[in-house]
Parts: C-alpha cells; structure tokens; sequence
C-alpha cells in the first residue's frame, strides 16, 4: 500500500468527520468498527491496508495475515530531522525548545484531561502524542477505582480528546514501531473501544510493519494484545506475532520480552511452539533474576504449559530467595502452581514457615488469602495454620464475615490437628459466628455449620437457627430445589448429629425434606482391590468379603471383612489347620477398606481430608475399623496381596519371621 494512497484516504475520512457535528465526530472515529460500510468498499479496503480478491488474487481477505516492510516510509525521526534542517538555525532552536518545553509539561500533568489541556496549547508531534497517549494512561494508574472512572468520563467529553485520537490516526503511517505499540497500549488501557476506527487502523499498521519490530517493539505489542478482544485484525496480529516469534526465537535475548511473547501466545500455541519455547527458556535459566523466575511461573500457568525442568529451576530459587518477595508475587506464584497443578513439597513447607515466622507484619486479608490458596492445593500449611489460630485466639473479632467462612472451610478441609489449642481456637470462631448470624444469608450459614461439624464442633445457637423453619423457608424461595453440595451438606450435618449426638441444650433434627436423596451411586468394583483381597483371604473370601457396602445409606465402603469369631479358624492361618482362637475383642470389629484417590489427603502426608476425616470418624462409631489405600499402591500385581495382607492385618506381619508353613500362600 502506498503512503500516498493511504494518506489521501484518511484525508478524506478527516473531510467526511469535518462535515459533521462534533458529536457525530466522535461517533465516526470510536464507534465505526471495521465492517462499517461509511466508506466505498475500494477507498474502505485502501484504509485497512487490504485489497479486493480480484485486483490481487493470491491475498486473502482481511483476516489474512500480511507482513512487508515500510521501515524508511515510517521513520518519524528521520522526518522530524528533515523538517528541522529545512528550517533556519533561529527557528530550529526555537521548536527545539519549544518540544522540551512541552516534554516538560506532560511529565507534570496528573491526570488525562491534564495532558488534553496541554495538547490545546501545543500542537504535539507524532512522537509526542505516543506519549500524550501513555502518559494518560499511566496517570490512571495511580488512581481509585471511582477516580479512573470519573477521571476517564472527563477524557471522553473532552474536546481535545478527539483532535488527538484524529491525529494520532493521520499520522499512524508515520509512526516509529515503539510509538506506534505504545500508542496501541495506551488507547486500548484508557478504553477506547477495540472496534473503533482508530484502534483497528493502528492494529492493521502494526501487521504492516511487524517485520520491523524488535523485542521490545514485539514485547510491548503482546502486552497490548493480551489484554484485547479477538477480531480479524486481531486474530491475525497475533498469528503474525507467532509466526515472527517463532522465527527469531533462537535470536531472542531479554528473558522478559520472551515471557511477554509467551504470554501472548497463550494457550492457543501449537505444543511444538511451547517446547521451542521452553527450550528457549531453559536455555536463559542463568540469565533468571528472581521476578524472572516468579512471572515465569505465572507465565506457564498463562500458557496452559506444564514444564517440570523450569518449574523446578523457578522453585529453587524462589526458595533461596523467599525474603525478597513482596505479597502480591508469591501469592501469584502459589496461585500459578495450584492452575498448573504442580506442587513441590519443599517449596509449599518453605512458604508456609515463611508466612509464619513474619505473620506480625502480614495484614489479616493476606493471611487469609494464603491459607485459601494453601487449602486449594490441598497442601496442609502446619507452620501458619499454627501461627494463624493463635491470632484468632488472641482477638476472634477481627473476622470479618467473609474471613470467618474462608478460615472455617480452610481448616476443616485440610483437617489440622491443632491438639491443645483446639478447643480454645474452635470456641473463637464460634463467638466470632454468633456475632454476625442476623447478617447471615441461609447458605452462608449452610457452609459454616457444615465446616464446623466436620470439625467435630457443635455450636447451638448456628444449628438452631439454621434448622429454623424460618430460615429453611428462604433456601426453598431461592431455589425451588436444593442443589447437590447443599443436600449433601445438610446429610453430613445429619449424620453429625445423629451419630455424635453432641450434647446441645435443645435436641435440633434436621428435617427430611432438605436432605433429597441420600444414597450414594454404586459404581463398579475395583477390579485390583477385589483380586488383593481375594487373595489375602483365599477360600474365606467367599464368606468374609462384602464390596461396595452403603452404610447409614451415605458413606459408600469398598470392601467389609468380618474378621472370624473367637471359635472360628483364623483366616491367615495354613489350610492343613492350625486351629487357634483369636482373642474376642479383636475378632469383633469389622474391617472397612476404603479405596481412596490421593485428593482425599493433604498433600505429601497420609493425614486426611474433611470429608474423608469425617468418614472415618463415623464408621469407627459404626464399629468399623478403617483401612485407607490409595490406587496407586495397588497397581503392582507382584506386591499387591502382601501389601494389603499387611494394612489389614498387620498382627500377622511378625510372622515373617515365622517357618512359612505359619502363613497362607498368596
């Protein structure tokens, strides 16, 4: 496309906006998206950079991808030096200060219309609306909420606001590629809309020259990107940006620039991009400063890409360096390993130590947004969850509401023992409770009875009115019927109830019709649990096995082994008979195997989680003993008799040491 096409274009566009009011100006250049008709179809296809199929029949139409090099055409220092040489020596001394001056202003303008104020005084130069652009926005920055917006309303109604947005677009051609992406930056974060004719013809001239960009021009690109809704132009920037990053990523040497690029990539690269990249990444791990080695992780998480090698290396060093990094980074990294579902023990036990050691310095929020996001990776932060309930001892006031429910469901899941603390910290939280029941919605009371029964605490004044017919009333009016998690909750607090029967000043029952339907689907099987325990029991099985046993038509148990009565032969004993008797008390509990998935721990210890915990807890009131095995301890075939022989009955591990005719052949 040439400059002189594309210029009488726009001219002619400004002609078309000059002809109307100052409101319809405003709609021609923020509103007029890309497939607006305002122009004649060939003039519109000129603007945009594109051609019709039939004048230039191997090009695609506008979502193609279309790269060429415009370099000298858009060096606007080479055009800013050509003007000023043309000028007498006075009059070039002139415009250099007055550009200083001008610099000098928009360093000290505070907010948007500032710097629209200051373009009605001086007619900025291409290079200076770049930086009009993204001065604006990074005044916005520093804002609140509520101020940003007021302070951006005031930007729109200004009236400079379109002088400027008209000629940053006459002037685009003319842009160097690092204005031309801080420009893009600047329009799209202070929200001017991405479908505007502004914002598009930027986007379809940094397709033009995106050969041209180096990585910081591409860096800054891909941040603009990242943050933009997908159309034509956009779709196929991006595109380009893969095919050019993929081009030149062994050339690539700034870490941050190829973690902005992999960002921007996002989870749409193709994996043997990401392993590129990756390996690219490897390769720069000496090159890892430590925010490097903390937006790498998130960048990961970005990307959708688990890479164990550079999260590993990222891990170390977060781990050497853990007192050098703000709140808002490592809750980021721990938020990025719980997305990319990579936990290393190590690194979760260092953080948690670390929180702890310091949690005088911490706000509340902060504690309780680690704890939350320590509970979503199942991972058991002993050290802070220590430290945190001596806090909520000391003042349980400090709460807040939202707080109160997020400590209750972190410490109920991940079923910490906090032994001679537990009572008083349990006792806290319940005064903590019992101040803010009248502002309680009937869910929000649902999920903190519920936390704290599987906490084994039975506070009555949260049970009592929960089980209000008042406040059962309000759960019907908002949802005809109840949701699964709510039934199940409500079945849990009745099993709690009936099976603990804690001692309240007034018997509550939860009422039937809230409970739906309580029996578990039965699932299949386990194939490898049932060939282990036959094993182990050999002709007993018959007789001594019941899978897949409902019990109190909730908890669903795998496998029950009626151990022998005290006049019966012990099952591991030779066939040819040995025949004594085992001792009544032992022989009277049944054996409950549980077949549960490693979720149902916290994470690297055997310790259980609440449902899981409460499980247990009730089937050892049912007169059951529990034995716990996870999937993955039965896949062996070789070991797998022996290793369930010696969980469930560990009595007869001592026999190894006996003659083997002691002990039933497997």
């Amino acid at each position: 496309m040439s400059v002189r096409v594309t210029e009488e274009v726009v001219r002619w566009g400004l002609r078309f906006c000059s002809r109307r009011s100052p409101a319809q100006q405003r709609s021609f250049l923020l509103t007029t998206s890309i497939k607006d008709r305002s122009f004649p179809s060939q003039q519109f296809a000129h603007i945009w950079g594109t051609r019709q199929s039939q004048t230039c029949p191997d090009r695609s139409p506008v979502s193609s991808v279309r790269f060429y090099s415009q370099g000298g055409i858009h060096s606007q220092d080479l055009e800013e030096k050509e003007h000023l040489s043309s000028l007498p020596a006075e009059i070039q001394s002139d415009e250099t200060q007055r550009r200083l001056l001008f610099s000098d202003h928009l360093q000290h303008c505070g907010s948007p219309s500032d710097v629209l104020d200051l373009t009605s005084q001086y007619s900025p130069t291409v290079r200076q609306v770049s930086n009009c652009l993204t001065h604006m926005w990074s005044t916005t920055k520093k804002m609140s909420d509520e101020q940003r917006r007021y302070e951006l309303q005031l930007m729109f109604e200004h009236p400079a606001f379109d002088k400027l947005l008209q000629k940053a677009m006459k002037r685009v051609g003319h842009m160097r590629n690092e204005d031309l992406a801080y420009s893009l930056l600047g329009m799209v974060k202070l929200g001017v809309p991405q479908g505007s004719r502004v914002v598009q013809t930027f986007l379809r001239t940094c397709q033009e020259n995106l050969n041209d960009f180096d990585e910081k021009g591409l860096s800054i690109l891909a941040s603009c990107l990242e943050h933009m809704e997908g159309n034509a132009n956009v779709g196929a920037l991006k595109e380009g940006m893969r095919l050019v990053v993929e081009a030149r990523l062994p050339g690539i040497k700034n870490v941050m620039a190829l973690q902005t690029m992999m960002r921007l990539l996002g989870k749409d690269a193709p994996l043997d991009l990401k392993r590129k990249l990756e390996g690219k990444a490897l390769s720069m791990t000496d090159q890892f400063s430590l925010p490097n080695t903390q937006y790498m992780i998130s960048t990961m998480a970005t990307m959708g890409f688990y890479s164990k090698p550079l999260l590993d290396v990222c891990s170390k060093t977060i781990k050497e360096n853990l007192h050098g990094i703000p709140f808002n980074r490592l809750y980021t990294v721990l938020q990025s390993c719980r997305e990319l579902h990579y936990r290393d023990f190590d690194l979760l036990t260092s953080i948690s130590e670390y929180i702890a050691s310091i949690i005088d310095i911490w706000t509340k929020k902060q504690v309780v947004l680690f704890l939350s996001v320590f509970e979503n990776l199942a991972f058991c932060p002993a050290a802070l969850m220590e430290a945190f309930a001596k806090k909520v001892i000391a003042n349980p006031d400090a709460l807040t509401l939202k707080d109160l429910l997020c400590v209750l469901k972190v410490y109920s899941s991940l079923n910490y023992d906090l032994q001679h603390q537990r009572q008083q910290f349990l006792e806290s939280l319940s005064r903590a409770l019992d101040s803010y029941l009248s502002k309680m919605s009937g869910f929000e009371l649902l999920k903190a009875v519920y936390h704290l029964c599987l906490l084994g605490h039975f506070p009555s004044a949260p049970l009592e009115q929960l089980l209000q017919s008042s406040t059962l009333e309000k759960f019907n009016s908002t949802a005809p019927r109840f949701l699964p998690n709510q039934e199940r909750m409500f079945q849990t607090v009745n099993l709690c109830l009936g099976l603990e029967r804690p001692p309240l000043p007034q018997p509550v029952t939860v009422p039937p019709s809230v409970l739906g339907d309580p029996v578990p689907s039965s699932p299949p099987v386990n194939p490898w649990l049932s060939q282990g325990l036959r094993g182990v029991l050999g002709d007993e099985a018959d007789s001594m096995l019941q899978e897949m046993v409902v019990e109190e038509n909730f908890y669903l148990i795998d496998a029950v082994i009626t151990k022998p009565l005290p006049n019966q032969t012990s099952v591991t004993e030779a066939g040819s008979g040995a025949g004594d008797e085992r001792p009544p008390a032992e022989s009277s509990h049944r054996i409950a195997v549980i077949c549960t998935p490693h979720s149902g721990f916290c994470y690297g210890t055997s310790n259980p989680r609440g449902p899981l915990a409460v499980k247990i807890r009730h089937l050892k009131i049912l007169g059951y003993n529990p034995v716990l095995v996870t999937e993955q301890e039965l896949q062996s075939e070789e070991k797998r008799t022996d290793f369930l022989r010696g969980r469930i009955f560990p009595e007869h591990l001592s026999s190894d040491t006996q003659p083997k005719g002691v002990q039933r052949e497997s």
